[in-house]
């Protein structure tokens, strides 16, 4: 089955409204110091989301590349949110990981 530029678009703003999600939790967290690795790539990981969304909407000529790039961000993100035990880091971390394997799949 072959993934579609919107499938990606679509998992990319669900995996933005993730992190965002996750990144705010992380904040309000007792041990915020442990937590900071998350929060970064919480952050690059919304951010790229974010952005893939915006290109594929446009049929940007750079969209194939930033989707390359978004799924290794997006891969990055849930490694690091999966060694945390908060329910809001193991969500995040399960939808990085969905968005990382779409965009892999629309890549290849």
């Amino acid at each position: 089955m072959n993934t579609t530029i919107e499938e990606v678009a679509q998992k990319a703003l669900e995996c933005q409204e993730t992190c965002n999600q996750c990144f705010s939790a992380c904040l309000k967290e007792d041990h915020v110091k442990m937590m900071a690795e998350c929060i970064r790539l919480d952050r690059d990981c919304a951010d790229i989301c974010g952005l893939v969304a915006s290109f594929s909407s446009r049929e940007s000529r750079f969209t194939k590349e930033l989707i390359q790039l978004c799924a290794e961000i997006c891969q990055a993100c849930g490694d690091e949110c999966q060694k945390h035990d908060h329910d809001h880091c193991q969500e995040c971390a399960k939808v990085c990981h969905e968005c990382a394997e779409v965009c892999r799949a629309y890549v290849a």
